[in-house]
């Protein structure tokens, strides 16, 4: 099943507001467009969470890295995945 762009946001909303305060609708912005982009570039709706997931974890709570990592998600989400790991490796998270 299916859910909205809408529902997808309000999903995402409660990390955003964690991670980024009042920048939260900002990077909720963001994270429409990343999906425009994403069904342009691969035809799927939105990313998969755990490239989400690797969007959040590679901007490390600034509002211009969420930004590049949005954008490296798009371009090529294997190096992405790749910095997120090693963020992750670092901070001693699981990979």
């Amino acid at each position: 099943m299916s859910i909205s762009r809408a529902e997808r946001r309000a999903i995402r909303e409660p990390r955003a507001r964690e991670e980024f305060g009042r920048d939260a609708d900002a990077v909720l912005d963001i994270l429409e467009l990343t999906e425009f982009a994403w069904h342009d570039c691969y035809g799927e709706i939105t990313p998969p969470e755990a490239v989400v997931d690797d969007i959040f974890v590679v901007a490390r709570g600034t509002i211009a890295s969420f930004g590049s990592a949005a954008r490296l998600a798009v371009e090529d989400f294997r190096d992405l995945r790749l910095a997120a790991n090693d963020l992750r490796a670092k901070n001693g998270d699981s990979v």
